[in-house]
């Protein structure tokens, strides 16, 4: 197996993400920031905004357009209202992010073994799959910027191509740039040439110095045109949006400096080995290219301590980090491939058999812990949880045996099984968890068109809520501490939460009746695990 993944490690690593990623595509809940990112897609078909980008038809300058368009471009091929056309593309991402790590690593290392292991490492990091649903425009802007990285290696380390390979990196960047702005050129690229600084040192550096200026500005020009175009033609507007942008950096969701600095528990299976890689004294006498893990090992600190120095931190701006992570972690399990065998030492081998004695464990004990603990919700999902059991209990048992014979290869191929497996086969028994109330808006604009009445959003309406029904749903303004109604005698609004107030100044105007409640919702039936945001409530108004 191991043999065919190296001959052949572009299409193995893609489709090994398109096994992982793909069955299940459409049953993960749409998360607020995916259905900003879809609303926009579906507006750039619907009013043609390719680049005075909407949500809700209001201006939505707030990110670049680039992850929009090619969810557009998707749900031209798949169709507009499929949610598997909308995020398809942030998968090919994932495909992009492990090629090209196969390929930097292949470039540096001269191995294709470790370069293999290194990409399917990182393709398998928790938050690296999460943040593909979570916020789908950090997927885009982190894998081009890899693939620039890779560029820019090759112009810096190579005297040949040069003008090629600054096209190249200049390029990507800019697309990195038309993702997400400059995000990752902080956390990602300025790392990675601090690292490559004190790990491989800049030679020749004149003689390259107009093709590293030419790939910059390159990059800036690309990734610049957006945001140029918006200024000119909506100069107000952006400016606007960037300033109530600019503030949220420094006064909204501040943490102290130390915040990121549990960042190797986000790699999810690979925490152990993850923290392990981090022990440069330990490790750097260890590894059989310690230039290239001294490299890895700085990109990986200064990613972090870059990202720690910004007031403003959520846990899902430390995704970059997994990339040069990934790299460092692999030095680790090279070293576990070469030496385990022959290790004594209790302190070097019982993290080993923890770490991966631990992910077989779970495998084994799988369907048990599920049934004793859900037997009720499984009823009706017997099939799928029996097939999961049989997977999962069947690499869990491969995992153990291996690992007790010390063929860690093995047991490094299982464990990417299981991780595989486990998106594949237990995925689908969320079902088995899902919201009793929930109700989908999906038919609601029909049924308006039907009614032949518009509708319209009162205080507040979630993203989901609006990517959900379809459609544009108008919000009703308050000015001067009261609403300004629309002129239409009949028309239905959709309210989140709604004061005594607010409902006592809408009756006093129209005839006011409750039609339906939604609840997008999918999982769990009580107060407690449901977000009040996610739900709301119809009314048809009449005026009086």
């Amino acid at each position: 197996m191991l043999n065919t993944l190296k001959k052949y490690p572009i299409p193995a690593i893609c489709l090994l993400v398109a096994v992982m990623l793909l069955p299940n595509l459409e049953l993960l809940q749409v998360s607020i920031m995916e259905a900003r990112n879809f609303i926009t897609a579906r507006e750039m078909l619907t009013y043609d905004h390719w680049l005075l980008t909407t949500m809700n038809n209001v201006a939505r300058y707030q990110k670049p357009p680039l992850p929009a368009w090619f969810s557009a471009f998707s749900g031209i091929l798949f169709g507009e209202k499929s949610l598997f056309a909308m995020r398809l593309p942030a998968v090919l991402m994932v495909m992009l992010s492990g090629s090209f790590m196969y390929y930097l690593s292949r470039t540096i290392l001269k191995g294709r073994t470790h370069s293999l292991f290194n990409a399917l490492i990182l393709i398998t990091s928790f938050y690296v799959i999460g943040i593909t649903f979570e916020a789908p425009s950090d997927i885009f802007t982190h894998a081009f910027m890899l693939v620039a990285i890779y560029y820019f290696f090759k112009l810096l380390s190579k005297k040949s191509k040069a003008w090629k390979h600054a096209l190249l990196a200049g390029t990507f960047l800019g697309f990195s740039i038309l993702a997400k702005g400059p995000i990752s050129i902080y956390a990602l690229l300025l790392p990675f040439l601090i690292a490559y600084g004190f790990s491989f040192k800049y030679k020749n550096i004149k003689q390259k110095a107009l093709h590293i200026i030419s790939a910059i500005l390159l990059g800036l020009a690309i990734g610049g045109s957006w945001y140029l175009y918006v200024k000119l033609q909506d100069s107000s507007t952006l400016d606007a949006i960037t300033t109530r942008e600019t503030s949220t950096w420094t006064g909204y969701n501040t943490r102290p400096f130390y915040y990121y600095w549990s960042f190797f528990t986000q790699s999810g299976i690979w925490t152990i080995p993850a923290f392990i890689s981090l022990l440069y004294p330990y490790l750097k006498k260890r590894v059989s290219h310690y230039k290239a893990y001294k490299f890895s090992f700085l990109w990986t600190i200064t990613a972090v301590i870059l990202l720690s120095l910004i007031p403003m931190k959520k846990s899902r701006y430390l995704m970059p980090v997994l990339i040069p992570l990934a790299f460092n972690i692999g030095f680790y399990i090279e070293y576990l491939f070469r030496k385990f065998k022959t290790l004594k030492d209790k302190r070097e081998t019982v993290p080993v058999y923890f770490n991966f004695g631990l992910i077989g464990l779970l495998g084994v004990v799988f369907p048990i812990a599920m049934y004793l603990m859900f037997k009720t919700e499984l009823q009706d999902h017997l099939f799928n949880f029996i097939l999961a059991s049989i997977v999962l209990f069947t690499i869990g048992v491969l995992i153990l045996f291996q690992l007790k014979s010390k063929n860690i290869k093995s047991v490094f191929l299982l464990t990417v099984l299981f991780f595989v497996s486990a998106l594949v086969f237990v995925m689908p028994l969320s079902e088995a968890f899902k919201n009793e109330t929930f109700k989908s808006l999906s038919t609601l604009n029909e049924e308006n068109q039907k009614r032949d009445i518009k509708l319209y959003a009162i205080n507040y309406i979630a993203p989901e809520t609006i990517w959900d029904y379809g459609a544009v749903i108008p919000e009703i303004e308050r000015k001067d501490k009261a609403y300004i109604f629309p002129n239409d005698k009949r028309f239905g609004i959709l309210v989140n939460a709604m004061s005594p107030e607010n409902e006592d100044e809408i009756r006093s105007k129209y005839n006011m009746k409750a039609l339906g409640e939604y609840d997008l919702n999918h999982f769990g039936s009580t107060s407690n695990q449901n977000n009040p945001r996610l739900k709301s409530i119809f009314y048809i108004l009449e005026k009086k």
